[in-house]
C-alpha cells in the first residue's frame, strides 16, 4: 500500500512560443520539472503532514515517479489572465482523510480563483462530515458555517495567476500538491 505521510504545495509560470515547453517551464518554476508527475484525484490522505517546498524536494531524486494533485491553465491569448489553484480542507480528526481540489480559470483573479478552489475542496469534505451548507451560499457564508461546525478545521489554497503574453507566447500556470511517501 502506497500512503503519503508528507505533502507540499508548489506553483509555477512558464512562457514559450510552444505550448508544451511552456508547460515545461511552469514545472521548472515549481521546482518539479525533473520528476515524472502522475496526477492522482484529490483525496488529502489521513495522518499527512503539509510541510515546506523546501523540506519536500529534499526528499525526491530525480526521475523518481511523483503522485501529484495538478492544476493547469494555459494561453496564447494576448492579455488574458488565467490562474490555476489547488484547494485544501482539512477535518477536526487526523485519522480522518480531507480533500484536495483543482481549480483552472480564464479571466478570474488570483483570489477569486483561489477561493473557489478552497470553498470546492470544503464542500466536498461537508459532504462526507455531514456538515449542512447551502451550496448557493457566498464564499464567506459557507467559510463560517464550516468554521460553525467544527468538523471542518483548516482550509487554504495555493494558487498562481499571469496574464497572457503580449506577443501571444504560450502562457502556462500550474498549483501542485506533491504527496510524498
Amino acid at each position: 500500500m502506497i500512503l503519503p505521510k508528507k505533502l507540499f504545495l508548489t506553483k509555477g509560470v512558464g512562457l514559450h512560443r510552444e505550448k508544451l515547453s511552456s508547460f515545461e517551464l511552469a514545472l521548472r518554476d515549481a521546482g518539479v520539472a525533473p520528476y515524472n508527475i502522475v496526477r492522482v484525484s484529490s483525496i488529502y490522505p489521513p495522518y499527512c503532514k503539509l510541510i515546506s517546498k523546501e523540506a519536500g524536494l529534499k526528499y525526491l531524486s530525480p526521475g523518481q515517479i511523483l503522485f501529484t494533485v495538478l492544476a493547469e491553465c494555459a494561453t496564447n491569448e494576448p492579455n488574458r489572465l488565467i490562474a490555476s489553484s489547488i484547494g485544501i480542507a482539512l477535518p477536526k480528526k487526523p485519522e480522518q482523510y480531507g480533500y484536495l481540489s483543482e481549480a483552472h480559470t480564464y479571466g478570474w483573479t488570483e483570489r477569486k480563483t483561489g477561493d473557489y478552489a478552497e470553498d470546492l475542496a470544503a464542500s466536498m469534505l461537508a459532504t462526507i462530515l455531514g456538515v449542512k451548507f447551502d451550496p448557493d451560499e457566498s464564499y464567506d457564508v459557507k467559510k463560517e458555517q464550516w468554521k460553525i461546525s467544527s468538523e471542518i478545521v483548516k482550509t487554504r489554497n495555493h494558487t498562481q495567476s499571469a496574464v497572457g503574453h503580449k506577443h501571444g507566447l504560450w502562457t502556462t500556470v500550474i498549483s501542485a500538491a506533491v504527496l510524498i511517501h
